[in-house]
């Protein structure tokens, strides 16, 4: 049998309406005895293949096989042999666990004792034997994610098509998902996983790198890093602002990415910058005594922004038009023994932490932890059964509508009103803020120029890519210049050029003394701020900078872990407890 199970030449894919097409002469071959990893930002094209393979569209020209079979005229074959979990699950969530396998071995024609011995498999291989009666609409999406696994399992399939499993997903469950796709491959079946995350992709054998349709890369990670070897470098801790600092080095014409790690600044210079040793690096990069130059090892990420350019830059045209909070140190959220519970179940138990101006606070956990229990009632969203909330010294039970017009909020899953046009929801929450008149038109139209919004402003928010969304759900969130941002996932499913982008705003508005608190499932975005809260079944068990939180989880075999190997070691203490 060939290794060879889906091959395509010259395939391209045109929908009516669109300028480009949404794929273009594409040529590639999946192969079984690895994880083919199909990368690319939000609107690559990723999805339309993945349709296109499972006989789901129709290609517009080129040739395509999958499984031996022509998807167009042979997609029942196929179907009985693919497994494929969609971006948005498939499953219906008013139906429990075992309804929704049930549904599917139906659909699957998986009956008799093979049905009671696919079940028993899956559920012991996905570890949800204890949840068959839960409503898939109450489990975390995390289990989510299995569930979908498991569905999409049914039949022994020897193609399985994954579409962003890791989206919204906390560490912990996504490296536990990536064991279980890698036992999958151990036993001959061929993967592919559809990713945004760009650490994802370094666990594939290979992958496919998609940008506006064009295929820009094929192979494995390490030869798209190869070529970064010796342009990737650790500023250790330099002195003063690091934001600030970050900001300088990323307008330099040197430099082609930068974020912050903890207290240092992690660089990609340039291929055409390195032809001198690190001491002859930019004049203002020259550390004092106490830091130092160290060369780090080039992730796929590092590449992936490299070749589309390098990174969206270090100033915010954002920050330019708010104005400047005095930083005064003053403690401006606080939240003393918050507590939240639905009946018998407790969200949130007697958390306790403070916010000082000009900080960005991370509250991290996994899924189902009670981040965004919180986070609501951190904004008056929700009232705590027990315990104050409070910010700019306002408590939220007393002083809620005063509170809230010092602070923005962007939801996990937006708040924007998908019927309404760009423009609408952006003069709708402008007023909600208490614009009116010509600085409420003002204000919308500076929005729209400073996200790109003005081409789609009469556009149906509906219509947006994820990532215009996400533009659109900040704008509408910093429209009355807040002193305080409450950001619940902002980043989630977008590609990481546009996720330096919001860190740009992010990092501008802080210099300019607003207070942020955020919550992430990307343990590198975890490294920007200042100090960050480790939720876990409702309680606050670790709080610190993240370079300190690293540090409770080294070990003389790993002595200086990862944010994500911190996060998962820390949880994981805290099970064992």
């Amino acid at each position: 049998m060939s290794d060879v199970v889906v091959s395509f030449e010259n395939l391209s894919k045109s929908f009516a309406g669109m300028e480009a097409p949404a794929l273009a002469e594409l040529s590639g071959e999946i192969r079984r005895g690895c994880i083919t990893g199909l990368v690319g930002p939000d609107g690559a094209g990723k999805t339309t293949l993945l349709r296109l393979i499972a006989g789901l569209l129709v290609p517009s020209s080129g040739r395509l096989v999958t499984l031996g079979h022509d998807p167009v005229h042979e997609a029942a074959a196929i179907h009985r042999e693919l497994g494929y979990m969609p971006q948005k699950f498939g499953l219906y969530e008013d139906l429990s666990v075992l309804e929704n396998l049930t549904l599917h071995a139906d659909l699957r024609n998986v009956t008799g004792k093979e049905r009671r011995d696919t079940f028993e498999r899956l559920l012991a291989f996905t570890d949800l034997q204890r949840f068959t009666g839960r409503l898939a609409g109450k489990l975390s999406g995390g289990m989510k994610q299995k569930l979908g696994l498991a569905c999409a399992l049914l039949g022994k399939p020897r193609l399985l098509l994954l579409d962003e499993p890791g989206v919204g997903v906390d560490p912990i469950s996504r490296r536990e998902l990536r064991i279980m796709v890698e036992r999958l491959v151990d036993d001959g079946i061929a993967v592919v996983w559809s990713t945004a995350y760009l650490e994802e992709a370094e666990m594939c054998g290979t992958t496919l790198v998609l940008n506006e349709g064009q295929l820009i890369f094929s192979g494995p990670p390490q030869a798209i890093t190869a070529p970064l070897a010796g342009r990737c470098w650790l500023l250790k801790n330099p002195s003063g602002s690091k934001r600030r600092l970050l900001a300088q080095a990323l307008s330099h014409p040197s430099i082609s990415d930068g974020t912050i790690q903890g207290r240092d600044l992690r660089l990609t210079f340039r291929a055409t910058a390195m032809t001198l040793p690190p001491h002859f690096f930019p004049d203002f990069l020259t550390p004092p005594s106490a830091s130092v130059w160290a060369a780090v090892e080039p992730r796929f990420e590092d590449a992936f922004i490299d070749r589309m350019g390098g990174g969206p830059g270090g100033d915010s045209v954002l920050a330019q038009h708010v104005r400047i909070i005095p930083n005064d140190g003053k403690i401006v959220i606080e939240a003393h023994e918050l507590t939240k519970k639905f009946g018998a179940f407790t969200a949130t138990d007697a958390v306790t932490f403070q916010v000082r101006r000009g900080e960005i606070y991370g509250l991290l956990g996994p899924n189902g932890a009670g981040k965004s229990t919180t986070f609501k009632m951190m904004c008056g969203l929700l009232t705590p059964t027990a315990g104050r909330a409070a910010v700019v010294g306002l408590d939220l039970r007393r002083s809620g509508g005063r509170a809230r017009q010092k602070l923005g909020y962007m939801a996990q899953k937006f708040s924007l009103y998908g019927n309404l046009s760009v423009r609408r929801n952006l003069e709708f929450f402008s007023g909600i803020y208490g614009l009116t008149g010509a600085q409420r038109r003002d204000k919308t139209a500076t929005m729209a120029a400073i996200f790109h919004l003005e081409p789609f402003l009469d556009a149906k928010t509906d219509s947006l890519s994820l990532g215009f969304k996400q533009r659109l759900a900040l704008a509408c969130a910093v429209m009355h210049e807040p002193d305080i941002l409450f950001l619940d996932e902002p980043t989630s499913g977008v590609d990481p050029v546009t996720r330096r982008e919001f860190w740009t705003h992010i990092n501008g508005l802080v210099e300019r003394g607003v207070t942020v608190m955020v919550t992430t499932h990307f343990m590198d975005e975890a490294e920007y701020c200042d100090r960050i809260g480790l939720v876990y079944r409702g309680k606050l068990i670790a709080e610190g900078t993240p370079d300190q939180l690293k540090s409770l989880a080294a070990t003389t075999a790993d002595a200086e872990p990862t944010m994500e190997d911190a996060f998962i070691a820390l949880i994981q203490g805290e099970q064992e407890t």
